[in-house]
């Protein structure tokens, strides 16, 4: 069966890796453009030109701040336009991530931003590209923040997010990641819990050393009527509002759960919590923020 007509648009700021979001989407059979003009835009259609050529059924056109600036502000009004008009998926795929990851990853590569110039250092061009862009971000159907993803995560995230699935809630990806607030929550979190009130295993001197990986902190964490109380009502939470997420188009979802180290307790709870997700949510990763 040939997969249904779609239209992917992928934006956003420079460094937060669209080139990576575009790669992926060709490994999954679309035909990708990238910095196409918007007037040559307005005349994609998936579903005429595929009858040319099955290639085309499914098209991915990245658009950044290479663009005009008078196209960037057009575009809101045609997407809202192809949405409403077309009869076939049309979606934009936005990337962000924090500034100060964004000048590190140009740092490291020395890559130039496009925004940069005699008038304007790295800081200040990915500011202007922020304000450039707003108007496109606010019309995005999927935002995926990419300041702790790093590549292969990312392949992962897009794979997951896009791939062409009927079920809302097979197509909601989830990240479940454990966090320590002494260092600070991380970035991009939709919902976090706060176990920090629980019995912690870092007072007995045997398993100080270990995390909610080892088994003998596990069986401790699981003798706690408290740590079990805690998983029981943060999975009801989120088995309850996880399908409502999924029901309003939205395909990716990060849930913190934070203790004080992010060593024993949120580790051990991120693990029981994704693990029961998946049985409803098989696209569900866990990830551990002070493990390495």
């Amino acid at each position: 069966m040939s997969p249904a007509p779609d239209l992917v648009f992928v934006s956003g700021l420079s460094g937060a890796g669209k080139s990576v979001a575009l790669d992926m989407l060709e490994d999954l059979d679309y035909f990708c453009i990238d910095n196409l003009p918007l007037a040559l835009i307005a005349n994609l259609d998936p579903a005429s030109l595929a009858g040319k050529d099955a290639r085309h059924q499914r098209i991915a056109v990245g658009m950044d701040a290479r663009a005009s600036a008078a196209d960037v502000r057009a575009f809101p009004d045609y997407l809202n336009e192809a949405r409403s008009s077309s009869d076939y998926a049309v979606r934009l795929l936005y990337l962000t991530a924090s500034t100060e990851v964004l000048i590190r990853r140009f740092s490291e590569t020395r890559r130039k931003h496009p925004l940069t110039g005699p008038d304007h250092d790295l800081r200040e061009a990915i500011v202007s590209e922020q304000q450039l862009l707003a108007p496109v971000a606010e019309v995005a159907d999927i935002t995926l923040d990419t300041s702790e993803t790093n590549l292969h995560e990312l392949r992962e995230l897009i794979r997951t997010t896009l791939r062409p699935d009927n079920s809302p809630g097979l197509s909601l990806a989830t990240v479940v990641r454990s966090f320590g607030f002494k260092h600070g929550a991380p970035t991009g979190l939709d919902l976090v819990f706060d176990v920090r009130c629980l019995p912690n295993p870092h007072w007995s001197p045997e398993l100080r050393s270990g995390t909610g990986r080892d088994p003998k902190v596990q069986a401790w964490l699981r003798a706690q009527p408290e740590v079990m109380q805690m998983r029981a009502d943060i999975l009801q939470f989120l088995q309850r509002w996880m399908p409502h997420y999924a029901a309003q188009n939205r395909h990716y979802l990060t849930v913190g759960i934070g203790c004080t180290g992010g060593q024993h307790r949120s580790v051990f709870l991120a693990e029981e919590v994704a693990n029961a997700l998946r049985t409803d949510f098989p696209l569900v990763n866990v990830r551990h923020t002070e493990l390495p």
